[in-house]
């Protein structure tokens, strides 16, 4: 079950744990004054370890396009030496 804050009419802060579904109202524990939940910040967010960037899962041709922007060329791949005319290296049968 979550807690909720609550604040008076007379702007006192409480918090109270009960479930969801529960909507009974609410009274204040100081002065008796009917409360109003207040919104929630919500939780924080951690981010922990790698991968959480937005550069991260960008395609392939994004990539290409940011190295030749910044300078970081793509190295041709060496081409495997097949023997002569192109062929296939022979099989070892």
């Amino acid at each position: 079950m979550p807690t909720y804050e609550y604040r008076c009419e007379n702007d006192h802060v409480f918090e109270v744990f009960h479930g969801i579904k529960d909507d009974t109202p609410r009274t204040c524990p100081e002065c008796g004054a009917a409360a109003r939940r207040v919104p929630a910040g919500g939780a924080g967010l951690l981010f922990r370890g790698s991968g959480f960037y937005a550069t991260d899962y960008r395609s392939p041709s994004y990539r290409e396009g940011r190295k030749a922007e910044s300078g970081e060329a793509k190295k041709p791949e060496p081409k495997p030496s097949g023997g002569e005319g192109g062929a296939p290296p022979p099989r070892g049968d």
